[in-house]
């Protein structure tokens, strides 16, 4: 059964995003938590063809609300709470609802998504052909949204259409518009519809920080109370709604350096000294802050070496606080953020936390030693 066309179309059906952008436009609709407008409710479209992501579609197809729990410290208040989040109103697979896919695609005004570390890798297998076959469904995501674009640009060229990825990639807006655009050039697209994909839709670059820590069964989430989503303004943007946790800003790249180099950064280097230090494999953030030698050096890491980077750069003041609500982030006593999760992929994640810290740092001629980030980006 084709779901009712809903304004808003998300790919992806992350547990993260059904605790933030949807849990938002929820609350945006029922005029909760400040939220003064929503522009509607959301179609969530499963991109891949994991059972798990398939559990999830059977569940929120219903369009039935679903619990997501906020747990957390904040403001030095313990908070332990349900929210019913009612946003999503329909959930279609894309292996086996393509004909439905199109048809919501055609009528969003918002296209959402959220597709994990490998979303933006291509699969040898798409190729234009996909265009031309009935019912030919692209394997990665990026060939699946150039088909449902094109279709688009073929049907209602003129309806505005703004994209807001979340995936954690840097200028995510950006990367996903010229990745697309390549596509269709090595597809031999029409010129004209590569002209619309770059002027005429409205591709968002965007920083998403919350930490989701655990799924519910069939769907739902446990959440901490910190909520942030960064996006970039521009002309044309549309958002799906107006939440407080929602932030237009012409500064992206200070929330981004933020996140990444306080944040990412302060979770990567407790898992450096975690391996280091060799602590019991199944410690959790909270257990090393509560551990003296690790939460100390943590500390000094913060101290030493990111703060006085952002000081360079005029920020020192927003850093500091910001230093502040990730220590009580990583202090949430509901939390079982386990070290041996944040060390994996760990020396990719440190070339990409602290590489860029140290650069910076150079960049501006400060004579800062930097000596841990230099210490862990050379270690094993």
């Amino acid at each position: 059964m084709q779901p009712a066309l809903q304004p808003i179309v998300q790919f992806g059906t992350s547990r993260f995003l059904q605790a933030h952008a949807d849990l938002f436009v929820s609350q945006a609709l029922s005029n909760e938590a400040g939220g003064s407008h929503a522009l509607g409710g959301i179609t969530v479209v499963q991109t891949t063809t994991s059972a798990q992501s398939a559990a999830r579609v059977a569940a929120l197809a219903s369009g039935k609300p679903y619990p997501v729990r906020v747990r957390g410290r904040q403001g030095g208040v313990d908070i332990d709470e349900t929210l019913q989040a009612k946003a999503i109103r329909g959930a279609l697979q894309a292996a086996t609802q393509w004909p439905q896919v199109r048809a919501a695609v055609l009528g969003a005004q918002i296209i959402l998504s959220n597709t994990g570390d490998t979303g933006y890798a291509l699969d040898a297998a798409d190729g234009p052909a996909m265009l031309a076959l009935e019912g030919a469904v692209p394997q990665s995501f990026p060939a699946k949204l150039l088909v449902l674009l094109y279709g688009r640009w073929q049907e209602r060229p003129d309806e505005p259409l703004t994209l807001l990825p979340c995936e954690l990639v840097q200028d995510n807006g950006d990367v996903l518009r010229q990745l697309l655009i390549r596509l269709a050039q090595r597809w031999g697209l029409s010129q004209t519809f590569g002209v619309w994909l770059q002027q005429h839709c409205v591709w968002a670059n965007s920083l998403v920080d919350r930490i989701v820590s655990q799924a519910l069964e069939p769907v739902g989430a446990v959440a901490e109370p910190y909520a942030l989503w960064a996006v970039q303004r521009q002309a044309g943007l549309r958002m799906p709604c107006q939440h407080p946790s929602i932030v237009l800003t012409d500064e992206l790249v200070r929330y981004e350096r933020l996140k990444l180099f306080v944040l990412n950064g302060g979770h990567s280097y407790l898992a450096e000294r975690w391996q280091a230090l060799q602590r019991p494999p199944a410690q959790t953030v909270r257990e090393a802050m509560a551990d003296r030698q690790q939460r100390a050096e943590l500390e000094d890491f913060w101290a030493e070496e990111a703060l006085p980077v952002f000081g360079l750069l005029g920020l020192e003041t927003q850093a500091q606080a910001y230093v502040a609500s990730v220590r009580e982030r990583f202090e949430n006593p509901f939390l079982d953020h386990r070290m041996t999760d944040i060390f994996q992929n760990h020396a990719q994640k440190k070339q990409r936390r602290f590489a860029p810290v140290v650069a910076l740092a150079e960049q501006h001629g400060a004579a800062l030693p930097m000596r841990r980030m230099r210490d862990a980006l050379v270690s094993v």
